[in-house]
């Protein structure tokens, strides 16, 4: 039986500018969201968000999941302005490329 990766391996995500960009507005949401319903935001968004002010490119797998999740979500809601979709579709592609399993979501 094999088992699952730690979710504190980190993986290595290279993104443009843009495509951070994207994926702090998505994730800081998230993070405002909790605050202003009188929340604890999650760790994982708090992290994410620190990432990309500073290197940008070194995610966990949770941090790369939960992403990728919300970036999905984000993505397919028709008030997204194209060029987030776009961006957007590069950072879940780039995602998927490093932890394959999340192209089967």
């Amino acid at each position: 039986m094999s088992s699952s990766p730690p979710t504190t391996e980190t993986y290595e995500v290279d993104l443009s500018r843009d495509e951070q960009w994207v994926v702090h507005d998505v994730v800081a949401r998230r993070v405002d969201d909790a605050i202003d319903d009188d929340a604890i935001p999650p760790t994982w968004a708090l992290e994410v968000v620190e990432t990309i002010e500073s290197d940008g490119r070194t995610f966990t797998r949770e941090q790369a999941n939960r992403v990728h999740e919300i970036l999905t979500d984000y993505i397919d809601a028709p008030e997204t302005p194209p060029s987030d979709v776009d961006h957007g579709r590069i950072v879940l592609g780039r995602l998927e490329a490093t932890l394959p399993e999340l192209g089967g979501q």
